[in-house]
């Protein structure tokens, strides 16, 4: 229905610039010869220019051939050349009854020079242009022979003189037209490459703005699978205890609830951190999970299954120093992921939390876990090998690195440049360890500078053991 529309759109411009040629052109035929022959300044001023008799046979035949020039114009969107050519050498035809009006053929041919050369590319046109020109040539030549009678001094002055008038009317007629379609065109060209430049950039913006997008909502779904992995796992492991613990250990299934409520909390308080992160109308609080964090991770941990803590540090300088804070984040996420899943998938089994900050350059954490010594009612575990290989790191029986758990891990993992190994061991339990390098090498000066913060604020022995 549009391109219908717009066919008939197309169609109506033709026909009225048709129209309007014939208009223009039949009223100079009519109005030219008074305005000329006028008596503007007294008399004797008047022009001595002899026009045709009105009705006459070359008048008649330039209104018909001014009439059938505007005609072909409706034909110039369909058979661009032809009509070009076709008005020419209609323009050439009317020079068989010359007259002194006879230039006013060329004006139904410039204005097809103008359409034919705004709608197809002009080396198509080369043909049609030359034919062009030498029918206005010919045309031309000929009515200036008879009009001014140039061949009355012989064919040695009248041809260079005939010839010359009609090479100047071609090229007024042809020439000068192109170099208007050439300016109109060039001018098109370079709004049209300006809008695409704008819609590359509009699309390149997009892009952008789609590629960010993805990555916050990776990030975002990352943080709720954390968050949820670990408070969720814990709140449905302590019912399933609690569900058998409260008619035969009434005081112990009380303190489950109460850990349940706890953990509810904790999960809530997380959440409405995260919400308060994706709102824009006010600033949120959050706090930042980072190396020193584990500690107290691992010991609200130690309600669900024995955990080790194993903290080894330097004399040299402080805990996790020159880790940055992504990287912090990352070693905080993977451990809390790791004992969520443990305690889900090894329900009882023995945990073990590493953090050896001994090394210059880089910072290790591993969380290793044993086989189940329980199993949950939601019968995540089957056989003990099965439920020992799939503990950290939410893989599958064969130890794959499946679920949302691992590649939450290795994500976070790539992001800061970090190495990640997740896989079972020998025993039948599974170990994941990050390594995290510094991004500044802790050497010479820094080691000193490192040093004496470390003993102006020494790390508690207890919290190394």
């Amino acid at each position: 229905m549009a391109l219908a529309e717009a066919d008939a759109r197309r169609r109506r411009t033709d026909v009225l610039i048709a129209i309007f040629t014939a208009i223009v052109s039949i009223g100079l035929v009519i109005g030219l010869p008074p305005l000329d022959t006028a008596d503007l300044d007294g008399p004797g001023s008047g022009s001595s220019t002899i026009y045709p008799a009105v009705a006459s046979l070359p008048w008649t035949l330039l209104v018909v051939a001014l009439l059938a020039q505007s005609a072909v114009l409706v034909a110039a969107r369909r058979a661009p050349r032809a009509a070009l050519v076709t008005t020419a050498a209609i323009a050439a035809a009317a020079a068989l009854a010359p007259s002194t009006l006879y230039g006013l053929v060329a004006l139904p041919v410039v204005v097809a020079v103008v359409l034919v050369g705004l709608r197809v590319q002009l080396s198509r046109l080369w043909s049609a242009l030359v034919a062009a020109a030498v029918f206005i040539a010919v045309g031309a030549a000929a009515d200036d022979a008879v009009v001014s009678g140039s061949f009355r001094d012989g064919w040695e002055r009248g041809l260079p003189a005939s010839g010359a008038h009609g090479v100047l009317q071609a090229l007024s007629t042809i020439a000068l037209p192109l170099l208007i379609v050439l300016v109109v065109r060039s001018r098109r060209d370079v709004r049209a490459a300006r809008t695409a430049e704008a819609s590359a950039v509009d699309r390149e913006s997009d892009a952008r703005l789609e590629a960010a997008i993805s990555r916050e909502r990776t990030a975002m779904a990352r943080e709720l699978h954390d968050i949820a992995a670990h408070h969720l796992s814990g709140i449905a492991l302590m019912s399933a205890v609690i569900d058998r613990q409260i008619d035969s250990d009434p005081e112990r299934a009380h303190e489950g609830v109460r850990q349940v409520r706890a953990e509810s909390t904790a999960v809530l308080d997380d959440l409405r951190r995260l919400v308060g992160l994706l709102r824009d109308d006010g600033p949120a609080e959050r706090s930042v999970e980072t190396v020193a964090g584990i500690v107290d991770l691992v010991e609200r941990a130690r309600y669900r299954h024995p955990i080790d803590l194993d903290l080894q540090v330097s004399d040299e300088h402080p805990l996790a120093v020159g880790i940055g804070p992504l990287a912090q984040l990352a070693a905080y996420r993977t451990v809390q992921e790791s004992l969520a899943n443990a305690s889900m998938h090894a329900p009882g089994a023995q945990c073990t939390v590493r953090i050896d900050d001994r090394a210059p350059d880089h910072l290790v954490v591993r969380v290793e876990n044993g086989l189940p010594t329980m199993s949950s009612s939601g019968g995540s575990v089957t056989t003990p090998t099965a439920a020992g290989r799939g503990a950290v790191g939410g893989g599958t029986a064969g130890g794959a690195a499946g679920g949302n758990g691992i590649r939450g891990m290795r994500e976070r993992a790539d992001i800061v440049g970090a190495d990640l190994v997740a896989g079972p061991r020998d025993d039948g339990g599974w170990s994941v360890v990050l390594t995290v390098r510094r991004e500044d090498r802790v050497v010479s000066g820094a080691l000193e500078t490192a040093a004496e913060v470390a003993h102006e604020a020494p790390l508690d022995r207890d919290e190394r053991s």
